[in-house]
């Protein structure tokens, strides 16, 4: 287990880290950073009293299993430049190891966001946030992960594969994570979609 900085926790995995400057194409990196402050904006990305950092998003590389990702340490930021969203270039939950490439090093979820990418082609982008109301809430009324699975470990990424098979998650397209106190996860074809789904989830 890797431990970066006291303000970003654990990552859980093997982290590769071939560190270079990436450039995000303009398509991906502009929704990707609008939505991202966002979410931001209604806390659901953010940092604790603490300075822990929570909440995370992605967007796909089109036809691939590649993705953006907000880094490690970056939930308080209010505003990410592109240096801030390293690429994942490879993921082996059997394993326990990603590969990324950036200037820092992607999101201790990264995992999690690759396990529900490979469930279907057509997602092409994935919101993580925080938020203990929501959370409470929804806790077993959306689809749940299992409660003794914790997050960025294989046997998360294992039991979102497996969530991702159940027809009421591809519906309503956002999970409960139940072994992950104030998660939640919506995807979607945009990260216009996934991001929305959470946002409008706070509205109710």
């Amino acid at each position: 287990m890797i431990k970066t900085n006291p303000s970003e926790g654990y990552l859980k995995f093997d982290c590769h880290l071939t560190k270079e400057a990436v450039q995000i194409p303009a398509t991906l990196y502009t929704p990707l950073n609008h939505w991202r402050r966002e979410l931001w904006l209604k806390q659901l990305i953010g940092s604790y009293p603490d300075g822990i950092g929570y909440g995370n998003i992605s967007i796909r590389v089109p036809r691939s299993n590649q993705f953006y990702i907000s880094g490690t340490a970056t939930g308080g930021l209010p505003e990410l430049d592109q240096t801030k969203y390293p690429l994942v270039e490879r993921c082996e939950p059997a394993l326990n190891t990603l590969w990324c490439r950036g200037l820092i090093r992607a999101s201790a979820e990264s995992m999690s966001h690759a396990a529900v990418y490979g469930a279907n082609p057509d997602i092409g982008a994935v919101v993580h946030i925080h938020n203990r109301e929501l959370w409470e809430r929804y806790i077993d009324v959306l689809p749940t992960t299992d409660r003794k699975v914790e997050y960025g470990t294989p046997e998360m990424a294992a039991e979102i594969t497996r969530i991702m098979t159940n027809p009421a998650v591809l519906e309503r397209k956002i999970f409960v994570m139940g072994g992950h106190e104030e998660g939640l996860v919506s995807f979607g074809g945009t990260v216009e979609e996934a991001a929305l789904i959470v946002l409008n989830l706070k509205e109710v």
